[in-house]
């Protein structure tokens, strides 16, 4: 069933961002480094899963899907943005903005899935 006063947002992220994540007991995004001006979680699990499986995971050695939901009024202020096919959605959010969107976090920030690299070059 769809909440409609929250959104269902997922963030593929590797290690280091997780343990940040960890030690705020589940309950806010780090602030972003100098070289990341945007933070972006994505619109869809698969898209995460994507991102998660082939890119942090080769490397950093392992990659994790994280589900949060956020309230819908507040991040529709971001518009979405089409990072590349159809399926492929994201939320910009400018990193001087992303103390105020851990704000309408509602809940825990999930993992949903990892991935390990030593387990993808496994042959089927």
């Amino acid at each position: 069933m769809t909440n409609l006063k929250t959104m269902a947002l997922w963030r593929p992220c590797g290690p280091a961002e997780l343990e940040l994540v960890r030690e705020s007991g589940w309950a806010v995004w780090p602030p972003r480094l100098p070289e990341q001006p945007i933070f972006y979680p994505v619109l869809n699990e698969d898209y995460a899963t994507r991102i998660a499986r082939d890119w942090n995971a080769p490397r950093d050695g392992v990659g994790y899907v994280t589900r949060f939901e956020v309230e819908r009024a507040f991040a529709e202020r971001y518009p979405i943005q089409h990072a590349g096919g159809e399926t492929i959605l994201e939320l910009w959010v400018p990193a001087e903005e992303l103390e105020e969107f851990n704000r309408h976090i509602i809940g825990p920030i999930e993992v949903v899935a990892e991935y390990h690299a030593a387990d993808l070059s496994k042959p089927c």
